[in-house]
């Protein structure tokens, strides 16, 4: 997993509350288990004037030109600003594959769903926490600058608005949990964790098979 530890990037407003799972990812992409290949299709049914199905080619497809996605500001934005109860609905993991595939690292908003926000640590995503009052105040400078950036600082848990090497707004301090903390820092998933007691574990098989052999006769 890709650790996360600072990160300055161009911000894309969605002013949208309640956004939930199927309009992250609709339920008809949900075919593949791997977690690539989401991000062409993400908020499909907002990003495009036609219905999306599998196997379609995006680049041929219509473009809503008033969804933030498509336009041109914001094409390179990998934080999303969000209004409140982000990712509710389904617990799908694929909604983060899709942020993620899409190349988003980040988003920012005043609260989630409880299983959206899980699935972002166990892939590498962070979800920011901030006040209603700091999220509207990134929401009104969205509207002040054509490409606003913002600098996430995890170590430090700050956000910080910029407009090149100007401080429009900031630092605005987010909690985390430690433990989660760690791991996104250091790049680690539920596999590397396991992985970094793999001596213990071999330890462990060692001395089972002795106490136990006939386990693990073949």
């Amino acid at each position: 997993m890709q650790p996360f530890v600072t990160h300055t990037g161009i911000v894309v407003p969605l002013d949208r509350a309640n956004v939930d799972t199927d309009a992250i990812i609709p339920k008809q992409f949900l075919t593949s288990i791997y977690k690539t290949g989401f991000g062409p299709n993400l908020f499909d049914e907002w990003r495009y004037l036609d219905r999306g199905a599998p196997g379609m080619d995006n680049s041929q497809r219509p473009l809503n030109p008033e969804f933030p996605l498509n336009k041109p500001q914001y094409k390179a934005a990998t934080i999303l600003l969000a209004r409140d109860n982000f990712g509710c609905g389904s617990s799908r993991e694929h909604a983060v594959w899709a942020l993620t595939d899409y190349g988003f690292r980040a988003v920012i908003s005043t609260s989630y769903s409880d299983i959206f926000f899980n699935n972002c640590f166990k892939n590498g995503f962070l979800p920011i926490r901030l006040t209603s009052e700091e999220v509207e105040k990134l929401f009104q400078l969205t509207d002040n600058v054509d490409a606003l950036e913002i600098a996430i600082d995890l170590p430090n848990q700050n956000v910080t608005a910029k407009s090149g090497e100007e401080i429009l707004a900031g630092p605005f301090h987010f909690e985390i949990d430690p433990f989660r903390k760690h791991c996104l820092v250091n790049g680690l998933d539920d596999i590397s964790l396991t992985l970094d007691h793999q001596d213990e574990i071999r330890a462990y098989e060692k001395k089972r098979a002795e106490q136990a052999p006939w386990l693990f006769r073949e």
